[in-house]
């Protein structure tokens, strides 16, 4: 496997696959054409479908500038290896292509080269795991906690890269619990963080912690849709989901920074395993690789703060999966914000209520984690193409059909 750094990207939102990766993208391509004229970039499937609602025209443009940029969008093409599909051609200035590059965007903020080989960052394969069971059997013989498999691999520089994206996660969580008014696009929706954080402090301890899970998860997933500067958890549109469940332990339970940091790298491993063997792309399997990945990695990070054994946080990840399996992904209107961000709030709950049901246990069960991810994976590629991040169905479908008769008015917030 590669390193966690690759699961945890820090950069602008509002989606790793569609604006992340895509600005890289063009970067890398213009560092390599520095004398051409303009560009032109092509967009497939996926990134045609959504890629205005996720901002990925500016990030292009922004990558780009100064040269002028053509954008053709081929919403019923896909490229062969992936949904998310790009041809990137520089032209000179008689508009003849003096260079192309076929790349695509795989999830979490990652790029795929068009012979199938990913671009790496962070060292590469660096892991002698591919596998939880394999884990495990390590965490078994050294009698080692499983953060210590990603010092051990990784070095202890780490440390100091887990810092810096702890640092991250709760300045976003910061601005987005002060920050009011509306978010962009044409849904017009109210930001929640603020008011549902007052509100749960007043209330009891049992209620209290449901609001406050679901505020600080709200408060950087508004953030997201912002086009703020998130960290991916594993991707932009579920990056409110794990820093929610660190903060509350380290507010509510005094938990000590590096021991939020070793849970931060219990998590990495966690995504890691199911970006190998499955996806974390909503393209490719729906929002069971988002939401439900990192429900699973905020599950085990909380089972392991809880004291948990590797068993016991293996299972935490496991349900934190398993309850999520066949979600779709139909952003409405193509924006990160319904059902996105309020899926955020739900699976930060459902990851703690995951750990608490594990540590209750002695971490045996019946399906293991790593086989939820290959029945993830499958599920993924069964879903039909339109449930999978194309704005076309679902909910998506639902709101755009209940706003046909209304789209020249503009919306109330809501």
């Amino acid at each position: 496997m590669e390193s966690i750094r690759n699961i945890f990207r820090i950069g602008m939102g509002p989606s790793s696959s569609h604006t992340m990766a895509p600005r890289l993208a063009a970067i890398l391509f213009s560092e390599r054409t520095e004398s051409s004229a303009s560009y032109r970039v092509r967009l497939y499937g996926s990134l045609a479908q959504t890629g205005r609602g996720h901002l990925t025209h500016e990030a292009l443009r922004q990558a780009l500038e100064p040269k002028d940029v053509e954008i053709i969008e081929l919403v019923h093409e896909e490229l062969p290896l992936h949904p998310n599909g790009m041809i990137f051609e520089a032209l000179g200035e008689d508009g003849s292509v003096t260079d192309q590059w076929r790349v695509y965007s795989v999830g979490g903020g990652a790029l795929m080269e068009g012979d199938g080989s990913e671009l790496q960052a962070g060292g590469g394969k660096i892991y002698a795991f591919s596998s939880m069971a394999e884990v495990l059997g390590w965490a078994e013989d050294s009698g080692l906690a499983l953060w210590a498999a990603v010092e051990r691999h990784e070095g202890p520089g780490i440390w100091d890269y887990l810092n810096q994206v702890w640092r991250t996660m709760m300045e976003a969580c910061e601005r987005g619990l002060e920050a009011e008014g509306v978010l962009p696009g044409i849904l017009r929706l109210r930001r929640k963080a603020s008011s549902v954080y007052r509100q749960a402090r007043r209330l009891n301890d049992l209620s209290r912690r449901t609001g406050l899970l679901a505020s600080y998860a709200l408060a950087v997933a508004e953030e997201n849709a912002a086009g703020g500067i998130v960290v991916t958890a594993p991707t932009c549109g579920s990056c409110g989901i794990l820093p929610a469940v660190l903060r509350y332990f380290r507010q509510r339970h005094e938990v000590e920074e590096k021991e939020i940091l070793r849970a931060l790298a219990t998590a990495g491993l966690v995504g890691n395993l199911v970006k190998r063997n499955a996806s974390i792309s909503g393209a490719e399997v729906g929002c069971q690789g988002e939401v439900g990945t990192a429900c699973a990695m905020a599950a085990a990070a909380a089972a392991q703060l809880l004291g948990g054994t590797p068993y016991q946080i293996e299972y935490a990840a496991e349900m934190g999966l398993e309850h999520h399996l066949g979600l779709t992904c139909d952003p409405v209107a193509g924006l990160v914000q319904i059902p996105c961000i309020e899926r955020n709030a739900m699976a930060a709950t459902r990851a703690l209520d995951c750990a608490e049901y594990a540590i209750l246990s002695d971490g045996r069960h019946q399906i293991s984690f790593d086989q939820v991810v290959e029945t993830m994976k499958r599920t993924g590629h069964d879903l039909p193409g339109l449930y999978r991040e194309t704005a076309s169905g679902g909910l998506a479908l639902a709101y755009s059909e209940s706003h046909k008769n209304g789209t020249d008015q503009k919306p109330e917030p809501v």
